[in-house]
């Protein structure tokens, strides 16, 4: 089961995620990153990042530890904004924690220009994610970071953020485990991810023994109004007969068609073109909302 810790002191909130989770230190002497169970994504985004993560890391995957949290909003008495506040008092009790990677960066797709990643690692990354469903992956959110593993260099990558995933549980009653996903623009397609090695090495290692005690570690109360279930435990059956499943049709499901990096660029591209045609030139000059710089060039701005 996972360990339950106390949370002693409030150190920051992380306004990179909609979900506004918070670094916070415990009582036994750990830095956490917590996701609170009041946030807009709900308790079905702590059940996933339990369910994948744990999955995770039973494959051999690096993914951080998650501990169970118990939250009094009175640490975080002195933060400043009111939504957070109210986030907080929302969020009393138990939520979820992962293990603070002091030192971490973004696998951006900047960084993904100079990292190698191996075909295995990746095929076995992607393989996870498309038995889990995992939509939030891409060469845009990656939900990767790079992180020296006890100062070993060069830096590894490891898997973060999984409350995106799991969608079929939004419903159940329309969800079908030999479904495919778009994968194609995975934040590792462009390292030729070997999924075949993966499903021939994974597929057999997701069973439902495996699957039941990784399900057992999510708290009854994130369960409990699960519609359409009478207990957590048929709750939490459900989500083993689904992965269990999917993982058995995987020969339905396997993505293995993966653009090129130049490809990509080139696409990108096109979808640049295409937004900017039949804009008035004003609006053309208007800066990239979603991150990108924009470069004045011969008294026009465009976008990098």
């Amino acid at each position: 089961m996972l360990t339950e810790v106390t949370a002693t002191r409030y150190v920051e909130p992380l306004h990179t995620g909609g979900s506004v989770p918070g670094v916070v230190e415990a009582d036994d002497l750990g830095t956490y990153v917590v996701k609170f169970t009041g946030s807009a994504q709900g308790r079905k985004a702590l059940v996933a990042e339990v369910i994948v993560g744990e999955l995770a890391r039973a494959l051999g995957l690096r993914f951080p530890e998650l501990v169970l949290v118990h939250f009094d909003p009175s640490i975080a008495g002195d933060e400043p904004h009111q939504e957070v506040r109210e986030l907080h008092a929302s969020s009393a009790g138990v939520n979820l924690g992962m293990d603070f990677l002091p030192g971490a960066r973004d696998f951006t797709p900047e960084v993904a220009e100079e990292f190698t990643v191996d075909p295995v690692e990746a095929g076995r990354i992607v393989w996870l994610d498309a038995l889990t469903v995992n939509v939030d992956r891409t060469v845009h959110s990656s939900n990767l970071v790079l992180w020296p593993t006890l100062g070993v260099a060069p830096p590894r990558l490891w898997l973060i953020d999984h409350g995106a995933a799991l969608v079929f549980h939004h419903r159940w009653d329309g969800s079908d485990p030999a479904k495919a996903y778009d994968f194609r623009h995975h934040a590792l397609g462009r390292y030729g991810p070997d999924v075949r090695a993966a499903d021939a090495e994974l597929a057999p290692r997701v069973t439902e023994e495996l699957l039941r005690s990784i399900a057992a570690e999510v708290p009854d109360a994130w369960l409990a109004d699960e519609p359409g279930f009478a207990t957590p435990d048929a709750a939490r059956e459900a989500y083993v007969s689904h992965l269990h499943a999917r993982a058995r049709a995987s020969a339905a499901w396997l993505p293995t068609d993966f653009p090129s990096a130049e490809e990509i660029a080139a696409e990108n591209a096109l979808r640049a073109a295409r937004t900017q045609q039949g804009r008035p030139d004003w609006l053309k000059q208007v800066p990239d909302l979603h991150g990108r710089p924009a470069v004045e060039q011969d008294g026009t701005v465009h976008l990098r």
